[in-house]
């Protein structure tokens, strides 16, 4: 995809987003995706030589390899969101196959998905592009349904089926969220200690996160303090969503916030709101991808460049996208994780 069709792909906010220059935290502060991220950033760290080679294939891999940014198909709705209303749109994904060769054929750095999907085609695929096993989920089987994230499964037995690293939701501000916290920082220690990579799904839940007909759950304020908490335990790459407002801690009064956090380290444009997500990754030293989000049609292609181009205007190191692309047609699910990577290739689209 050309520049001119993200141009044209952005429509009227195009000039807000592609013009943009950020008068918060400058981009001189940040530590922004790059080949040598790897060699910049992990290797003075903890992380041991095995890790290191985990995060490089992670980097490698893909039309996105060797830039330091990454592209990566995420498919545990089967699970969170029930297997019936993720695949109905189109029934060739109950079949883990089909994932991994969307994946594969959309060219990205790594599939993510279960247990279950990445067991029963590992020897056919897991020396064919990285895999990311997703080890916790939240089932909606129960009924009435509940919201805690429980484990599915072993670090040990990811690594035993080839895995190149491990993700893990937290729900922080849940009433569970102290137990989660406990239990994927042991996961995220073991699969260092087998050379594995970590990403964190660090996910806000709390029903008193809406206030007044608002959703903080998105807040800048609110999602940046969960991904500061998800880099102290280690995580390697920290998934959030794309921050819709901000003052969560201000509306909702608790926690504590200092007035800086929204009169100069923030604004309303929505990419000083994600750069505010990745300065509480330790400025970028753990990469910031942002998630997709749900599919709404004829508009999921504009959507997910949109949001690919707020990411690394931000600092961000890439998207992590599902259901945009796996509830369509396989070329055209190929075709949206295309137009995402395209806007990392574009060289015109810099840091804000």
């Amino acid at each position: 995809m050309s520049y001119e069709k993200i141009v044209s792909l952005l429509g009227s906010d195009a000039e807000s987003l592609l013009q943009h220059q950020s008068q918060t935290i400058s981009k001189e502060q940040l530590h922004a995706p790059g080949p040598d991220f790897v060699d910049r950033i992990f290797a003075q760290s903890n992380r041991s030589p095995q890790v290191l080679r985990s995060l490089q294939q992670l980097f490698d891999h893909g039309r996105l390899g060797g830039t330091g940014y990454l592209s990566i198909l995420p498919v545990d709705q089967g699970i969170e969101h029930t297997a019936g209303a993720s695949f109905a749109p189109n029934p060739i994904y109950f079949d883990p196959e089909n994932i991994i060769r969307l994946a594969i054929e959309g060219g990205c750095n790594a599939v993510a998905t279960t247990f279950g999907n990445l067991a029963m085609m590992s020897r056919k695929y897991a020396h064919r592009i990285p895999f990311v096993v997703k080890i916790n989920h939240n089932e909606l089987m129960t009924y009435p349904n509940k919201y805690d994230q429980i484990m599915f499964g072993s670090v040990d037995e990811a690594w035993n089926l080839g895995a190149t690293a491990v993700g893990a939701t937290i729900y922080f501000g849940s009433e569970e969220s102290s137990r989660q916290i406990i239990e994927v920082a042991e996961a995220f220690e073991r699969a260092h200690q087998l050379g594995m990579a970590t990403i964190l799904w660090c996910y806000t839940r709390n029903n008193a996160f809406k206030k007044d007909g608002t959703d903080y759950h998105v807040a800048a304020d609110l999602t940046a303090q969960a991904n500061h908490l998800g880099v102290t335990i280690q995580a390697d790459i920290i998934k959030q969503k794309l921050p819709e407002n901000n003052g969560g801690f201000k509306a909702i009064s608790f926690g504590k916030t200092h007035e800086k956090m929204y009169s100069e380290l923030t604004t309303d444009n929505p990419i000083d709101l994600t750069r505010y997500q990745v300065a509480n990754c330790y400025m970028g030293r753990a990469g910031l991808i942002n998630s997709g989000g749900e599919s709404k049609g004829a508009s999921d292609l504009a959507d997910a460049v949109r949001t690919a181009v707020i990411n690394k205007r931000a600092g961000g190191m890439g998207l992590i996208s599902g259901r945009k692309a796996f509830q369509k047609d396989m070329k055209a699910g190929v075709e949206l994780l295309n137009a995402i990577q395209d806007v990392y290739l574009a060289n015109e689209i810099t840091l804000a």
